[in-house]
């Protein structure tokens, strides 16, 4: 009779973004997570290939949650900004790994889908990516900026948020800045 599993791979992921969250990339070691779920580091290797295929899982597993928040908006876009900051937030250092070379593109190009979404209502078809990108690339720096205490000339970062998501919104409900190709 074969020897029951110790662990897990959601195990092994969960204990990987615990880790994450406490000390950030360099503590996310397959040791580390061996002494979190109670095996040896070899007996990880079974479920996951190496330490590049525990980030990959990691960055993927953040991914798909906040994917599944961004859904469980009203697809509005303004609480779809909310929402991914709040994500962020709560998870900041997955939020920085999400934005890596380890996150997979595939994962990635689920969690636009609501982004692209928006994007289109506001914009059309024509400029539905460049919109996206223009939104998702304002809310991410605004994010890094605020995790990392950029913001230090005072005021309310909140409404600085909010500022911003306004001047999105009528940025992307205008006529496009570039003549139609």
């Amino acid at each position: 009779m074969p020897t029951p599993e110790k662990t897990s791979f959601g195990q092994i992921v969960a204990a990987g973004r615990e880790l994450l969250e406490v000390g950030g990339q360099d503590r996310l070691t397959m040791q580390s997570v061996a002494e979190r779920v109670g095996v040896r580091a070899p007996s990880l290797y079974k479920h996951v290939g190496n330490r590049a295929a525990l980030l990959v899982a990691v960055a993927e597993a953040t991914i798909d949650d906040v994917t599944a928040s961004l859904e469980a908006t009203d697809g509005t876009l303004e609480e779809l900004a909310r929402c991914y900051r709040r994500r962020a937030q709560e998870r900041p250092e997955g939020f920085r790994l999400m934005h890596s070379a380890h996150a997979p593109p595939e994962a990635l190009a689920r969690m636009a889908g609501p982004i692209l979404r928006v994007a289109r209502e506001l914009v059309g078809d024509r400029d539905t990516l460049e919109a996206a990108r223009m939104l998702t690339s304002w809310v991410t720096g605004f994010i890094e900026m605020e995790l990392n205490g950029a913001f230090r000339l005072g005021g309310d970062i909140n409404d600085a948020f909010e500022y911003g998501l306004r001047g999105m919104r009528r940025a992307l409900a205008h006529e496009p800045a570039v003549p139609p190709r």
